[in-house]
């Protein structure tokens, strides 16, 4: 069964579903919660990074309701000397296990492929090496597993990750 989602730029409303994102269980691979002048900071990045074809993040939605359930994006990064695409995304622990982060990867995947005419050639994420559904994520997304990593995530907390990379064929 294949479960349909959207994906839509991120707004000022959104900052309600960063902080429903900021659960001690969602955030458990990502440093823990962070505080309110943290969460706040991430909103305005997210603003500024706007959610369009050409990156950002977006809010994860539930047709037809238009729900929101999650978070994904994807963003310009330097990696090991290239600039590729980064992708990251968090789901309300209520709505994990349906296949809803693959159904917007997906997506995103789309957009990163479309954005690739003139951009970076390939997408990563960087699950931690013990998060077990964000690595199987990658897998059902068709990502490729490159190696085991020390990685930064928030900046100051190290942590050993999986590098996942998807080549994108830029279609246009």
């Amino acid at each position: 069964m294949t479960v349909e989602v959207r994906i839509e730029p991120w707004g000022q409303e959104d900052l309600a579903l960063l902080r429903r994102t900021n659960a001690p269980g969602t955030m458990t691979h990502l440093g823990g919660p962070e505080t309110e002048e943290q969460l706040l900071a991430r909103h305005r990045r997210y603003l500024l990074q706007g959610g369009g074809d050409s990156g950002g993040m977006f809010r994860i939605v539930l047709p037809p309701t238009g729900e929101p359930v999650g978070t994904i994006g994807f963003w310009e990064r330097t990696w090991r000397g290239e600039t590729v695409y980064e992708t990251g995304w968090s789901v309300l622990p209520e709505y994990q296990g349906r296949g809803i982060a693959v159904a917007a990867g997906r997506e995103v995947i789309g957009l990163a492929t479309a954005a690739a005419v003139g951009g970076p050639g390939s997408l990563h994420a960087y699950p931690k090496v013990d998060n077990p559904s964000s690595n199987a994520i990658c897998r059902r997304l068709g990502f490729t597993l490159v190696e085991e990593c020390d990685f930064e995530y928030p900046a100051g907390n190290p942590i050993r990750c999986n590098d996942w990379r998807l080549e994108l064929i830029a279609t246009g």
